[in-house]
């Protein structure tokens, strides 16, 4: 059973960064395309970036230029570098496949960008 954890979430401040990571158990991470997720309060969950299992990235117009997606096979890691923060950045990120299955969803990690 694949489980999904993140982490790195922070508080911070408009302009700053911050690097999430999400590990994942079992031996078949590097056969999938992984994607970030984020859900606001109030808001539907919505997809932030992707990448395939060749490493291909696509992202959200909000936070193309901003965000980075990238992954470590050897370390059952996706990583989100995220920069030039801003307040609507504010939510709770999750990592899933993608497209995302309902069974992995983990417990996410909150990001606030507030001054």
């Amino acid at each position: 059973q694949v489980q999904f954890v993140e982490s790195g979430g922070d508080l911070v401040q408009p302009g700053g960064s911050l690097r999430l990571s999400c590990s994942a158990s079992g031996n078949i991470f590097k056969f999938y395309a992984m994607g970030w997720y984020r859900q606001a309060p109030g808001k539907q969950r919505e997809r932030v970036a992707g990448i395939t299992s060749g490493g291909s990235t696509n992202y959200a117009d909000s936070v193309k230029g901003r965000f980075t997606i990238s992954r470590d096979n050897a370390k059952n890691t996706v990583y989100l570098q995220m920069n030039s923060l801003k307040p609507e950045d504010t939510a709770v990120y999750y990592c899933n496949f993608e497209p995302a299955l309902g069974a992995y969803w983990g417990q996410g990690t909150q990001v606030t960008v507030s001054s």
